[in-house]
């Protein structure tokens, strides 16, 4: 049974436990980090952005995970299948990189030697912009100016708990099908999105989870019919049974979904990231097969500390039906499936 929240008002009673549970289509709850019941360590707050073309794609990260800061950027190239993830890693913020309790305004920034990354959320738009001075190699800069449009329309939001853990919770709101302009500098490469082909996906997430998780995402903006097409899907984000964070998005409207499935395929028994991926959902209304272009593999291993994703860039092909009954056919659309697993 799909929960969806109507009240607005906080996130928690002032005893840390969550008012309501389910989804919505605005960030109707207002996050206090003050009201939750949890160590500074314990709190996780990241904003991310992710900015693709038909053939480049660059993304960014912002994160206070408590025990460890990171600032993480990934330039992707679709047409060479080659990508480069830089992270900076600082320890225990716990809090202090301040970002906003809100992702409809706010300034997020980090920033070290050789590099600066800020996300300026105003009104009608949000900016990215910043540097790294020797990426990839010493010497090689990065430079990025990219402006994405905020125009009024539905988005997942979802406030999930987790099962026999009373202060636990995810808040997290994904919103696709951001029209995308600008340019990046690599070197002597100059990459420009435009609004008319390129689209940005924001994932605004705050939370106290549990030391072991593991999840599994997917997102994809672009045009369908003329107009702006988004998908959300995921599973693994603690107790779902309220609602899940899966959806449909088309021309500005959100379409709900119950359980989707997707898994990495296997190949003679083994994982294989870079094989064709099948996702469905129980009723009937998502047929889509996904056919990888790159692996954007990480793994960070800090003793207690441990991430190890598998972020697959490729394109959807298949049908989605929305909740008016319209049936969508989605040829190559550019987007992603991820598997993360965290110890944190």
């Amino acid at each position: 049974m799909q929960t969806r929240m109507l009240n607005e008002g906080p996130l928690h009673h002032r005893n840390g436990r969550l008012t309501e549970v389910g989804y919505a289509y605005s960030l109707i709850k207002s996050y206090d980090r003050q009201r939750i019941k949890a160590p500074r360590y314990r709190v996780k707050e990241w904003d991310y952005y992710l900015v693709c073309s038909e053939h480049a794609g660059i993304a960014f990260t912002i994160a206070d995970n408590g025990y460890m800061g990171m600032c993480s950027v990934s330039l992707l190239d679709f047409t060479e299948k080659a990508q480069h993830t830089q992270s900076f890693i600082t320890w225990f913020p716990m809090g202090k990189l301040n970002l906003p309790a809100s992702s409809a305004g706010g300034n997020s920034r980090i920033a070290g030697k050789n590099y600066e990354l800020n996300f300026v959320t105003s009104g009608s738009k949000r900016e990215i912009y910043g540097h790294i001075y020797d990426f990839k190699e010493k010497g090689t800069q990065l430079l990025f100016d990219l402006e994405l449009k905020n125009p009024p329309q539905d988005s997942m939001v979802i406030v999930t708990p987790f099962r026999k853990k009373p202060h636990h919770f995810y808040y997290n709101q994904k919103i696709n099908c951001l029209p995308a302009q600008g340019r990046v500098i690599f070197g002597q490469k100059d990459i420009y999105f435009s609004p008319a082909t390129a689209f940005g996906v924001l994932d605004w997430g705050r939370g106290v989870w549990p030391y072991s998780n593991e999840w599994y995402w997917g997102s994809a903006s672009g045009i369908v019919n003329g107009r702006a097409f988004g998908l959300n899907i995921g599973h693994g984000f603690g107790d779902t049974s309220n609602a899940t964070e899966n959806m449909l998005f088309y021309g500005g409207k959100a379409s709900k979904l119950g359980q989707v499935s997707f898994e990495v395929p296997r190949v003679n028994g083994k994982l294989d990231y870079l094989a064709p991926w099948q996702v469905t959902d129980g009723d009937n209304r998502l047929n889509l097969r996904f056919e990888p272009i790159l692996d954007r593999a990480a793994h960070i291993n800090a003793v207690v500390l441990s991430s190890d994703q598998h972020q697959v860039f490729g394109r959807f092909t298949g049908t989605a039906i929305l909740d008016d009954g319209m049936t969508l056919h989605i040829e190559n659309l550019i987007g992603f499936l991820e598997k993360v697993k965290n110890r944190w």
